[in-house]
């Protein structure tokens, strides 16, 4: 006989039919609410608060070689653990997974404020990473079990705003602590908010959960494990550092193409898997998930591209350049709030994917027009409108695939759509910086005076570090920044054909009404995404 935990936040309550919806109240989701955003605001910090103190480390620790790996370990195990606790939180429940991750995300942190050496920190930021990789998934698989698809577009702007916060405070906060108190700080600086995170938490989060049989898919988890591991050693490490048709390149991505197939030849045949490859079959899953893919590869670009702008070419401090990022946040205000409420009031949402692919798109265009002498209101605006269109898809489309999948399988299809998108930006982030380092290169060749050719490589290695661009006499500092420029603007162009895609794929995905609170769970069984699917293009 099938038992289940005890009470809703905020009172107790019979127990729940299996799968059945067991959504909460306005009051008592916003007291939820804040333990979540908590949450999703220290793993999203994490991606960008370090990279502003990463000089300063390598040179206390004077191991400069390793600078990439500080950033590699957290990648890789934030990533690779994904649709780990995704599948585990349907198997086990919410709120103990979601407790979990936070205390291991704490310990990385304090680990790696502790850390003696650059081997222990890059040990640690994996440990770090490990606890990430549940936050972000983790908390909207929770959304998903209290609030229904129709309301859940009245919460979105919050959720937008975490996202948009993160990407300016992390180089913010992280200039201010470097600064001040010193880097470690970047890593002390999460206990408190994860402790309140973990309060709120532990107090209020109490979810029924139907406990039934299950057999974790282990081999399933260490294949996909290994095919995410081998992917991002090759596009983050191996193809910056030896090249990419270097032999260990080559060698890194073919082993990812192979273990990506066992790992789809396996998942078809265990009774548990990590990821059920049936959630594929429907096409609005399916359709987002590759939608999420392409935004984030090309999302990155701006996110990353645009703080080197700001300091290279307008001579902007980490802190300074950090705050010049508001427009961006304030485009996601802008566009998430508004279209959040729209969204709970029609239960549709098919026309904001598709806007978001435009403006994200024309963004990108503005964008590749930008040079030395480009004003800064004009940089506002088009921040502005990559904002917006940021805004107008990154939760929509979370809450569209929940729409489309059986409950039990929730916590899964969340993580696999964080997975997509995690995987399109740790690629693209890749992708963009082998263009910008292929295309300064060329257009510092035709910069460069033809008698003075010889010192293109030197300052093309001088435009990796922004200090020693600055340090660069004229005219020098002049050609490496115009090139730098001119590189920019093409890793911009080179977004737009993914985006093209992501605009078609926008546009063919079927939409399926948002279900509210009054409407049944949907059917169980293999093909139940199937009929949701079927059901949206009737």
């Amino acid at each position: 006989m099938s038992t289940t935990e005890p009470a809703t936040a905020g009172g107790a309550s019979p127990a729940p039919e299996p799968n059945a919806p067991n959504y909460l109240s306005h009051k008592q989701i916003l007291v939820i609410l804040g333990g979540l955003m908590a949450g999703m605001f220290l793993a999203a910090l994490d991606q960008s608060i370090v990279g502003t103190a990463l000089p300063r480390i390598v040179s206390e620790f004077n191991s400069l070689d390793k600078l990439s790996w500080v950033v590699t370990a957290y990648l890789l195990t934030s990533t690779a653990s994904t649709p780990l606790w995704g599948k585990i939180s349907d198997l086990y429940g919410r709120r103990p997974l979601f407790i979990a991750a936070i205390v291991t995300f704490l310990a990385g942190s304090v680990l790696s404020a502790m850390s003696q050496n650059i081997e222990e920190l890059i040990g640690f930021r994996a440990i770090q990473g490990l606890g990430a990789g549940g936050l972000m998934s983790l908390a909207f698989a929770t959304i998903g079990d209290v609030i229904p698809p129709r309301e859940r577009g009245k919460y979105m702007g919050y959720f937008g705003a975490v996202f948009g916060l993160s990407s300016v405070a992390g180089p913010l906060l992280g200039g201010l602590l470097t600064d001040g108190p010193g880097w470690r700080w970047i890593f002390w600086i999460n206990v408190p908010i994860g402790l309140v995170a973990l309060g709120v938490v532990a107090a209020v989060l109490k979810l029924p959960h139907v406990k039934r049989s299950h057999k974790i898919d282990y081999l399933g988890a260490a294949i996909v494990t290994g095919a995410v591991t081998t992917l991002l050693l090759a596009v983050s490490w191996s193809g910056p550092t030896n090249g990419w048709g270097a032999g260990t390149t080559i060698a890194l991505l073919v082993a990812a193409v192979v273990l990506a197939v066992v790992f789809v030849l396996v998942e078809l045949r265990v009774s548990e898997p990590i990821i059920p490859m049936d959630l594929f079959k429907g096409r609005i899953f399916s359709g987002y998930a590759a939608y999420a893919f392409l935004l984030g590869f090309a999302m990155f670009g701006a996110l990353i591209f645009l703080p080197l702008y700001l300091q290279a070419v307008k001579d902007l401090s980490p802190t300074k350049s950090g705050l010049a990022l508001l427009p961006m946040i304030v485009g996601i205000f802008f566009a998430s709030i508004p279209s959040g409420q729209l969204m709970s009031k029609t239960g549709r949402y098919k026309i904001y994917p598709i806007i978001s692919s435009v403006l994200v798109g024309g963004a990108m265009v503005l964008l590749s027009t930008i040079g030395l002498t480009t004003p800064y209101w004009q940089l506002a605006i088009y921040m502005f409108i990559m904002g917006a269109g940021l805004g107008l898809s990154m939760q929509i489309t979370v809450t569209a695939a929940q729409n489309s999948v059986p409950r039990q399988h929730m916590g899964t299809a969340t993580s696999t759509m964080t997975f997509f998108r995690s995987m399109g930006g740790a690629i693209g982030t890749a992708v963009y910086g082998a263009v910008l380092t292929s295309r300064l290169t060329t257009h510092l060749g035709d910069i460069v005076p033809q008698s003075m050719h010889g010192m293109v490589d030197q300052l093309a290695k001088a435009a990796n570090s922004v200090q020693a661009l600055h340090a660069l006499p004229q005219p020098m500092k002049g050609w490496a920044l115009s090139g730098l420029v001119q590189a920019m603007d093409d890793v911009f162009l080179v977004s737009l054909p993914f985006l093209a895609i992501a605009f078609i794929l926008a546009v063919i995905t079927p939409e399926q009404r948002l279900a509210g609170r009054d409407d049944g769970p949907k059917p169980e069984g293999d093909n139940a995404d199937l009929a949701a699917s079927a059901a949206a293009m009737h």
